[in-house]
């Protein structure tokens, strides 16, 4: 128990002094997360007035705070998450597991038959610390994000996900250049160095 307290106690040292969090607390982000995302834009230009915005895994709402500034009054941003989230100025929020049926139906509703520009996705699973369960489930989850993607974006539309690189990364790559007309991959400044994550652009969608 006293290793784990200490190894708590030094991520928690290093989460506290991280250059992100402190700048989000500065300029009333809700997580270093929206970093990510505002970089993403800044090189693929993702997010624009009016657009109609899905952003899962939303919670805290950092993400989801960065889409409603940018989509403006015009536009809408509905957001899920399987965690409870503090409301967000234009953001329509639905607590729930996307994994299920039935809240991806009332996610549907919610969007009345709007057409899409723009689906984001930080979604991820709890982490158990083995790759061969962590991966997988994963993986899971970027599939069904883009299997809902597909479903609801307009042509022409952009998809952005969170996906760990290991088994599956290729194949998953793949499947979005068969949906996509350009798909690059993005590793921005405030994802930690020796995080396996990256994010996926996806653009142009092929309807």
């Amino acid at each position: 128990m006293a290793r784990r307290s200490k190894s708590s106690h030094r991520w928690m040292q290093r989460h506290l002094n991280d250059e992100y969090v402190q700048r989000a607390r500065r300029e009333g982000y809700r997580s270093r997360a929206a970093y990510k995302l505002l970089e993403i834009q800044e090189k693929d230009r993702i997010i624009r007035p009016g657009q109609v915005v899905v952003d899962l895994g939303a919670a805290p709402g950092g993400w989801s705070q960065i889409a409603a500034k940018l989509a403006g009054k015009q536009g809408e941003v509905f957001a899920l998450d399987i965690l409870e989230m503090d409301p967000v100025p234009g953001v329509t929020f639905l607590q729930g597991d996307f994994r299920e049926e039935a809240v991806l139906g009332r996610l549907m509703d919610f969007l009345e038959g709007r057409a899409v520009d723009l689906v984001i996705s930080d979604m991820a699973p709890n982490v158990s610390g083995v790759a061969a369960v962590d991966q997988p489930r994963a993986m899971y989850l970027c599939e069904l994000a883009l299997d809902f993607a597909r479903q609801v974006l307009r042509p022409g539309g952009a998809f952005v996900t969170k996906v760990f690189q290991g088994e599956g990364f290729d194949d998953y790559v793949r499947d979005l250049r068969a949906s996509f007309t350009k798909v690059v991959t993005r590793k921005p400044k405030a994802s930690r160095p020796r995080s396996r994550e990256v994010y996926l652009v996806a653009t142009g969608f092929k309807s």
